[in-house]
């Protein structure tokens, strides 16, 4: 067996188990290794039925449902239906010499053909009492392989199990497939783990404490102790860590190498700009767009992160950057990752710069052209001769500030003298494209200054983890006279109130969107354990099902419209494209809404299932509405009403202040599920989280000390990870 060995080469995996394994995206046996447990079950306690007795008697108050392993021999199993339940039971009488015990499983008829009278078998589960004595409920078996020893009761009694009598691994599973089934073809795997090539240097091995990468594999899937267990985690954290580090010292270093236009700082002109605004700057954005000021007066490119929350005004700090550009007779590409978003773009930056003589220009699938926002709008379908489309470029390319999508990208041209490039939305955009702009600025020894902008509001520790190789400005202040939006978490008896609020709402002219999260349709695998659940998830489903009870239960009298993930890009901007114009009163959206649309009209988000998304998440759902001057309101509904949940939404509730939710949402859920895989880098990591703060230390410390070059299995890792996460 090697690393590459197809899965399907294993034992007992035929061709529909095979699927369901590329499913989970395993096709070889060094996926398997690297299909990670997402938690355990520890069964390490093994008891004789005797001391389980003894042990109910005395915690059944502070422990009323035991998990406990006991080894035993079956002396009795059968099948019953049950009448109530209208489902098959199993029942089983087994004894270990001290005690017999009942053994019950539900809806599993056929361990009467697995199991046998006199079969020696280990088992791990909850011990509970009824009418009839002490039970244990649905446990997990395993026959002992050898048949003829007799069963031990120990834990260190050198049986080797998978499933019971020690800290057992689970894992995400898929249609048709049970924890059984992927713990033996894993523990198949574990046993060839040698094959996997340890990458870290020695010096970094012995400075950290950490143990050998086939060791850490080894016990992350089937840990014989706690302590093990811990020391797996701690070493696989630390290389995710660790590449992470690497790859933002190498990417700081590349940006170095290269040399950048020294743009001088227009004192007296940018005041006077600023002092002809209609409102004032918040100390936040002159903060942020003075250390822009100063950093592109270097000849090193700048490497910047705006983060502002929705609506701090981050665009009129990118468009101050913009204007100080055009002073000194350079360009500045605004790049979006929708049409939509460039657009808004546009409009906003048309207007800001409207009396400086700066010209503008947009370039995406829909609208082309330059100058004010009424101009230059096209229909990307309107066939034009080629020509007629090369001098359309060349004359967008020629205005100081070029906004536009990945589109403009891909055009063959290049820019007259690109000084600055400014990004929306820092995942959305990557090395790649970087390279693109230097070529197409027309010397690949020189690079134009990039600043990048975010909405996602993310705490400063984070931020610095995710993006090690850029600086960061922060804007947490609003501008003045904004008002905030009124959020309320909405009981289930108390609905039909919040639809008569939004009908009221409608009626003043406004407009709503409403959230839906993906269905999940939970199943029970054949092992009847909650960990044996699967999920399949279906947004399109979730938001036609909301979408026609909207539309024809609940407001048939309004304009509801929809947008869901099943859609094509183009479908997508056209339905968001059609609200923005007030074609519709109400959109029902899965998330797809969460980064960049700007609705002035809409005043009500109404999210569904609400406990189903992280606050950061909710925050940006919540920052669609609120954008003009009308008040705002968002409702949470939510059938889940247990108390971590309700603490949590009523957190949200009570706070408008981003960086304060996405802080308690990190430390309550942790940074995965807090923003999601298209928006945190953390999200490339399976086990490493913010609170793992002495490993982010040391993995920056000795990342600072490595040099790449010397170290060709450490250049080989870190050229797998990047292809791995996709990273640009």
């Amino acid at each position: 067996m090697q690393l590459h060995t197809r899965v399907s080469a294993l034992h007992r995996v035929g061709k529909t188990l095979e699927k369901r394994l590329a499913h989970l995206g395993v096709s070889t046996v060094k996926d398997l290794l690297w299909y990670l447990p997402f938690r355990y079950e520890d069964y390490s306690k093994t008891v004789t039925i005797k001391e389980v007795e003894e042990q109910f008697r005395h915690h059944i108050d502070t422990d009323p449902e035991m998990v406990v392993t006991i080894g035993a021999t079956l002396e009795l199993i059968a099948n019953k239906r049950s009448i109530k339940k209208r489902m098959m039971i199993t029942e089983a009488i087994v004894s270990d010499g001290t005690a017999q015990l009942r053994i019950v499983w539900f809806g599993q008829p056929f361990l009467t053909r697995v199991l046998k009278v006199g079969d020696r078998i280990m088992l791990s589960g909850k011990i509970q009492k009824d009418m009839y004595g002490l039970m244990m409920k649905g446990p997990v078996y395993e026959k002992v392989r050898d048949q003829r020893s007799e069963i031990k009761t120990s834990a260190d009694d050198g049986v080797e199990t998978t499933h019971t009598g020690r800290i057992v691994p689970m894992y995400s599973l898929t249609s048709g497939m049970t924890q059984k089934q992927l713990r033996f073809l894993v523990r198949e795997c574990v046993n060839h783990v040698d094959l996997m090539k340890e990458w870290l240097p020695n010096e970094i091995l012995e400075a950290g404490d950490f143990v050998t990468l086939s060791a850490a594999l080894k016990g992350i899937h089937f840990p014989d102790s706690h302590e093990e267990l811990h020391a797996a985690l701690r070493r696989l954290k630390f290389d995710e860590l660790f590449l992470l580090q690497l790859r933002a010292k190498s990417v700081r270093e590349s940006y170095a190498q290269f040399h950048a236009p020294e743009i001088p700082f227009f004192a007296d002109e940018i005041r006077a700009f600023v002092q002809s605004l209609p409102f004032q700057l918040t100390d936040d954005q002159r903060s942020a767009a003075w250390e822009i000021f100063k950093d592109i007066q270097k000849g090193e490119p700048m490497n910047r992160l705006v983060q502002g929350d929705v609506g701090s005004g981050k665009t009129i700090v990118a468009g101050l950057a913009a204007y100080n550009v055009a002073l000194a007779k350079k360009q500045t590409a605004i790049l979006a990752p929708t049409d939509i978003l460039a657009n808004q773009h546009y409009e906003t930056i048309t207007k800001l710069l409207s009396l400086s003589g700066v010209k503008v220009g947009i370039w995406t699938r829909v609208k082309k052209g330059t100058g004010s926002s009424d101009q230059g709008s096209g229909d990307a379908k309107t066939r034009k001769k080629k020509g007629e489309k090369e001098a359309e470029l060349a004359e967008v390319l020629d205005a100081d500030v070029i906004i536009g999508t990945h589109a403009i990208l891909q055009e063959k041209v290049s820019f007259r003298d690109l000084g600055l490039v400014i990004v929306d939305e820092q995942h959305r955009f990557g090395v790649d494209q970087r390279k693109t702009l230097r070529e197409k600025s027309g010397d690949a020894k020189h690079s134009p200054h990039f600043l990048s902008m975010t909405a996602t509001p993310i705490p400063r520790s984070l931020a610095l983890t995710i993006y090690g190789d850029l600086d960061l400005s922060i804007i947490r202040q609003m501008p003045a006279g904004r008002k905030p939006i009124k959020t309320r978490l909405v009981e289930p008896k108390n609905r039909q109130k919040a639809y008569d609020f939004i009908r009221e709402q409608v009626k003043q002219g406004r407009q709503v969107f409403v959230i839906c999260p993906l269905i999940e349709e939970k199943k029970k695998s054949s092992e009847n354990l909650p960990s044996g659940e699967f999920i399949i998830a279906d947004e399109k489903k979730s938001v036609m099902k909301t979408y026609a009870e909207l539309s024809q239960d609940i407001f048939p009298d309004l304009k509801v419209s929809f947008v869901h993930g099943a859609l094509k890009p183009a479908e997508k901007e056209k339905a968001m494209a059609a609200f923005a114009s007030g074609e519709s009163d109400i959109l029902v959206s899965t998330s797809v809404v969460e980064v960049g649309v700007n609705i002035p009209n809409a005043t009500v988000m109404m999210i569904e299932d609400a406990e189903r998304f992280g606050l950061a998440q909710l925050h940006q759902f919540r920052g669609r509405v609120g954008r003009s001057d009308h008040q705002s309101y968002c409702f949470l509904f939510s059938n889940n009403m247990s108390y971590p949940i309700q603490k949590r939404l009523s957190f949200f509730e009570s706070t408008t202040d981003g960086f304060k939710v996405a802080e308690y949402d990190l430390e309550t859920r942790g940074p995965g599920e807090v923003y999601g895989a298209a928006q945190s880098g953390m999200m490339r990591f399976k086990l490493a989280t913010l609170s793992d703060t002495d490993l982010i230390k040391l993995a920056r410390e000795m990342a600072a000390q490595t040099d790449v070059v010397k170290y060709p299995a450490v250049a080989e890792r870190l050229s797998e990870w990047e292809e791995e996460v996709h990273l640009e």
